[in-house]
C-alpha cells in the first residue's frame, strides 16, 4: 500500500491563507481565482479528514488542527524551497527574454520572483506588448518566448492553461445594461477579447457601441471603475475596484481563452529552457 502524502502546493495555499488572512488575498498572491484557493483549502480537509479553518465575518480563522498543520507546512516548504534552489542554481546563467501582455503580467509574480530566487545570476528581461506582435517577434527570434492569449488568426504554441473570461463593471458604478451597451474595448487586433465579446453579443441579439479603446486594462479601467462602460476580463484581471457580472445582468455568457507559450524555433539556451519550466509549474497548479 503506498504511504499518504501531503500536497505541497495544497500546504503553499494554506500558508498563504494564514499569511494574508483572506481568500481573497491569499488568490492575489498566488496568482490563483478565489474558488481555486477555497477548492485547495477544501481538499486539504478532505485528505485528512480534520476542519482546518471556520468563517470569522470575511475573514477566515483556523482551527486548533490548522494551526497545528499550519506548522509543519512552514517547514516542509521551506525544506522544498531548499532543496530546490540547491539543485537548480548550478552555474545557470545568461540571459532570457520574455514577452507578456501587460495585462498578464501579475499572473507571473510568483514565477518572477521564485526564477529569480533560482537563478541569480540569469538576467531576465521581460517586454510587454499585445499578443500578436509578441509572437511576431518570437517568430522573428527578438524573444526566447512569450506567454499569450492563443490567437485565431496565429495558433500554436504551448497551451499553459485556460482562463473564463467575464463581464465587468465598476464596483461602485455601472451603466445601464440596456441596449446599445457601451464597452470598453481593447484596440482593434490588440487582443482576442474583443472579437469574443463582440460574437457573443451579435449571437444573443445585443446591439452596443464602442465607448472606449485602449492597448491595455490600464487604459480601460478608470472608465470602468467610473461606472461608463462595460468591459471583458479573464477572472485574475479583477480588481478590488471591479466587479464581476453574473447571469442575473442579462449578458451572453463568455467562454475561456487559452493562455500558450509560444518559443522561439531555436534550440532554448538553459535559462529559457529553466523559465518555460518554472512557467508551466506554476501556471498549471490551479485545479
Amino acid at each position: 500500500m503506498r504511504a499518504p502524502t501531503l500536497d505541497l502546493n495544497l500546504l503553499r495555499t494554506l500558508v498563504a491563507v494564514a499569511d494574508t488572512g483572506s481568500v481573497t488575498a491569499a488568490a492575489r498572491r498566488l496568482a490563483y481565482t478565489q474558488s481555486t484557493v477555497s477548492m485547495q483549502l477544501s481538499r486539504l480537509e478532505s485528505s485528512l479528514a480534520v476542519a482546518l479553518h471556520e468563517r470569522a465575518g470575511r475573514r477566515l480563522r483556523f482551527t486548533a488542527e490548522g494551526e497545528r498543520l499550519l506548522g509543519h507546512a512552514r517547514r516542509l516548504l521551506a525544506l522544498n524551497d531548499e532543496a530546490l534552489a540547491d539543485m537548480r542554481t548550478r552555474r545557470v546563467s545568461g540571459e532570457v527574454n520574455l514577452g507578456i501582455p501587460e495585462d498578464y503580467a501579475p499572473l507571473l509574480t510568483s514565477v518572477f520572483s521564485w526564477f529569480h530566487q533560482l537563478y541569480p545570476e540569469v538576467r531576465l528581461q521581460v517586454a510587454c506588448g499585445t499578443s500578436v506582435h509578441l509572437v511576431e517577434r518570437v517568430r522573428a527570434a527578438e524573444l526566447d518566448m512569450a506567454l499569450v492569449t492563443r490567437q485565431r488568426h496565429s495558433p500554436g504554441g504551448e497551451v499553459i492553461r485556460r482562463e473564463p473570461l467575464a463581464w465587468a463593471v465598476g464596483l461602485e458604478r455601472q451603466p445601464a445594461l440596456s441596449d446599445p451597451l457601451p464597452l470598453a474595448l481593447y484596440s482593434p487586433g490588440a487582443d482576442l477579447f474583443r472579437e469574443v465579446a463582440e460574437a457573443a453579443l451579435a449571437a444573443a441579439g445585443r446591439d452596443w457601441r464602442v465607448a472606449y479603446t485602449s492597448q491595455s486594462m490600464a487604459g480601460l479601467a478608470p472608465v470602468v471603475q467610473a461606472g461608463l462602460a462595460i468591459v471583458v476580463v479573464t477572472r485574475n484581471m479583477l480588481t478590488p475596484q471591479l466587479r464581476a457580472l453574473d447571469e442575473s445582468s442579462g449578458l451572453p455568457a463568455l467562454p475561456a481563452v487559452e493562455l500558450a507559450l509560444h518559443r522561439a524555433a531555436r534550440r532554448p539556451t538553459e535559462p529559457a529552457r529553466r523559465l518555460a519550466e518554472l512557467i508551466r509549474e506554476q501556471l498549471t497548479l490551479e485545479g
